[in-house]
């Protein structure tokens, strides 16, 4: 039994407004973002993929990953898409004084920030979708926008199938959204088979990939 929505309710974006949950849109823009990487043999099916649609993606990216696999890293920025925050050990927000949090996230990002001579928005997705409010207000008054989702494709859910996970996508996506996937090995077996069926119908319907920039 799912016990999340795939697709945020309107109420609760709209009480949690100092996060990004959607773009508004009169054109056929959506945002697929990927949560918790670089690793190996995963981000790499993933970039392969994207690059065959011509499709623009958010990573938002552990700092420890970045560290244990830097040259996966670089491939995600020469490939032309944007990067986020995602804490340097994948913190739970609720769990985590605001202190050790926010040098949590800076550690990553003074090392995002050694990787690349172009200056990036400085975006931020909190692990599981925890932060406390004081948090993020910390983080906003660093110049940070926290970006959240408005559809999820649920492959980190080992309780429903891959099919589940295009269906998820194709049945329920809107202009501007902001859909999470991730490429992790956890998600592997639903990423492999979900992600090139919604590039390619997604595509065939005239939908355009973007940056969060």
């Amino acid at each position: 039994m799912r016990l999340y929505p795939l697709r945020t309710p309107y109420i609760f974006r709209k009480y949690f407004s100092k996060y990004i949950w959607c773009f508004k849109s009169n054109t056929q823009k959506i945002y697929l973002t990927f949560d918790d990487r670089p690793i190996p043999e995963v981000t790499e099916f993933v970039l392969d993929k994207l690059k065959k649609y011509n499709a623009k993606a958010t990573f938002f990216c552990v700092g420890d990953n970045i560290q244990k696999y830097p040259s996966i890293f670089k491939k995600i920025i020469e490939n032309g898409h944007s990067i986020g925050n995602h804490t340097h050990n994948h913190l739970d927000g609720w769990k985590t004084k605001k202190k050790n949090y926010l040098n949590n996230i800076l550690k990553t990002e003074i090392l995002i920030s050694s990787f690349n001579s172009v200056i990036q928005p400085k975006i931020f997705r909190p692990p599981y979708g925890k932060i406390k409010n004081s948090q993020t207000s910390a983080l906003i008054k660093k110049g940070y926008k926290v970006i959240m989702w408005s559809l999820l494709s649920g492959d980190f859910d080992k309780n429903i199938s891959k099919e589940e996970c295009v269906s998820n996508i194709l049945t329920k996506i809107k202009n501007g959204d902001i859909v999470v996937f991730h490429d992790s090995v956890k998600a592997k077996k639903n990423i492999y088979y979900s992600l090139p069926i919604v590039l390619k119908e997604l595509t065939s319907r005239g939908y355009v990939f973007e940056r969060i920039i």
